[in-house]
């Protein structure tokens, strides 16, 4: 039987794990699952014979490397900070591999030995980046086929809850990972073209910038810049393009409320408050707020942010409990980002009847005999439960497909890589819409890029 090893088994592998075992008869598969917690584990292979969980320490390298060993192909879903020394098993064990992160420069540099050995590094095989590489390359490709030049390009995406589902002020309930979405955005200027001019916005003014879009039956979103949109400007082949620039979708109103946090500081990861253990929610607020001997806490907050009473900002506020005096933070030498997490996280955390959704969207710019050109391209899919979520179905069904391609000789290109060839990218859109995951590209008057708000 053909050996598949997954790393971790986090909320995305819910979808990758299904589609191996319903393949395991058909494909000659056996599923090695390694992870320190199995209990999950257990109860989605569900005592298919083909599969098994294993508890695996990837912090041991004795335990690591032998299930590596005994594997044809390494998937791993650990955080990003894991997989290099995953990689680097599987160089010297000669394993092909698989994750859904960015590309490290740690994993660029073992391009020459994957290659060497005849080994495929697929990596960015995930939603975002993944599903966004293939989406944006199949058209950017048949635009160029067809002889146009491209002249602008967006992309934006988001995970949000379904409408049915969607009950706070805020429209929006943590689908992916909480930290990351507290510390979007810093780190350095967000920073891409417009109109041929480098445009950056900092961090302090990253949320008071956004644009505005219309998706077929779901409404309208709004989206704030990426912090480097010109990561890929190459990779894409848009050296000459005028406008690129790529965001994270939200619904209306949420980035404006949240440039409050941003505001006073409670975004920040970089320092430990004293005594957090100790605070309440209100301590936590009033910690950056000015001393007043008169003035309540939500006074300050007003005063000091110009929030009017009647503002829906402020009921948003008000909603999330942040005033609470009798609530305590309980965490120690927290930073303001992790206390500001733990808040969140009591309203924001999806209840179990909940279903998630996905939301992508590319606007392509081009011109061709010399008229200007417009299309664009959405994508939304909406999860099943909590356990069969739509992040993981468009995380983990791409890099399911992309491994058994590799097994089965689909995809031979050896090297450190991302999505963007029409070997990679052709097979895996082409089955991705019998689950549903597909784009609706419609041809539309050109209208040049939409000035950021």
């Amino acid at each position: 039987m053909r050996k598949i090893l997954i790393i971790g088994l986090g909320k995305s592998t819910s979808f990758l794990l299904k589609y191996l075992l319903d393949k395991s008869i058909s494909e000659n598969l056996f599923i090695t699952i390694g992870d320190i917690h199995i209990e999950k584990t257990k109860k989605i292979i569900n005592g298919n014979k083909n599969a098994e969980a294993l508890i695996l320490d990837v912090f041991n390298d004795e335990a690591r490397s032998k299930a590596i060993e005994k594997s044809d192909i390494v998937i791993s879903m650990l955080p990003a900070r894991f997989h290099i020394q995953v990689a680097k098993d599987c160089i010297l064990l000669k394993k092909h591999l698989i994750t859904a992160s960015y590309i490290s420069d740690e994993m660029q540099a073992l391009d020459k030995d994957a290659k060497a050995n005849g080994l495929i590094f697929m990596n960015e095989i995930g939603l975002d980046p993944g599903i966004d590489h293939m989406s944006a390359m199949q058209i950017l490709d048949k635009i160029r086929d067809n002889g146009g030049h491209i002249i602008l390009f967006e992309s934006f995406t988001g995970g949000l809850v379904t409408q049915e589902n969607d009950t706070n002020l805020w429209n929006y309930k943590f689908t992916w990972n909480p930290r990351n979405v507290v510390t979007a955005g810093q780190g350095g200027a967000a920073k891409f073209l417009q109109e041929g001019t480098y445009k950056y916005i900092p961090y302090n003014r990253l949320f008071r910038r956004t644009e505005f879009l219309d998706i077929d039956k779901y409404g309208r979103f709004e989206v704030y810049a990426n912090r480097d949109s010109l990561k890929y400007q190459s990779v894409y082949g848009l050296d000459t393009v005028r406008t690129l620039y790529r965001g994270t979708i939200r619904r209306v109103g949420f980035s404006r409320a949240w440039n409050i946090f941003v505001s006073l500081g409670m975004t920040d990861d970089s320092y430990t408050i004293d005594d957090s253990e100790n605070m309440s929610y209100r301590d936590f607020i009033n910690a950056f707020l000015p001393y007043s001997p008169s003035d309540s806490v939500e006074l300050k907050l007003r005063h000091q942010l110009k929030i009017d009473q009647d503002d829906i900002v402020w009921d948003k506020l008000i909603e999330l409990d942040i005033f609470n005096a009798k609530k305590r933070v309980e965490l120690k030498k927290a930073t303001p980002a992790q206390i500001l997490q733990k808040i969140l996280t009591d309203s924001w955390t999806l209840e179990e009847n909940d279903k998630d959704m996905i939301v992508m969207y590319h606007k392509f710019g081009y011109e061709k005999d010399g008229k200007k050109y417009q299309i664009d391209a959405s994508m939304v899919v909406l999860g099943d439960d909590q356990t069969y979520t739509a992040m993981s179905k468009t995380v983990g069904l791409p890099v399911a497909i992309a491994t058994l391609a590799i097994l089965n000789g689909k995809i031979k290109t050896p090297g450190v890589q991302l999505p963007i060839s029409k070997e990679v990218y052709h097979p895996i859109l082409k089955e991705l819409e019998s689950f549903g995951i597909s784009f609706n590209e419609k041809q539309v008057p050109y209208l040049g890029y939409n000035p950021l708000k």
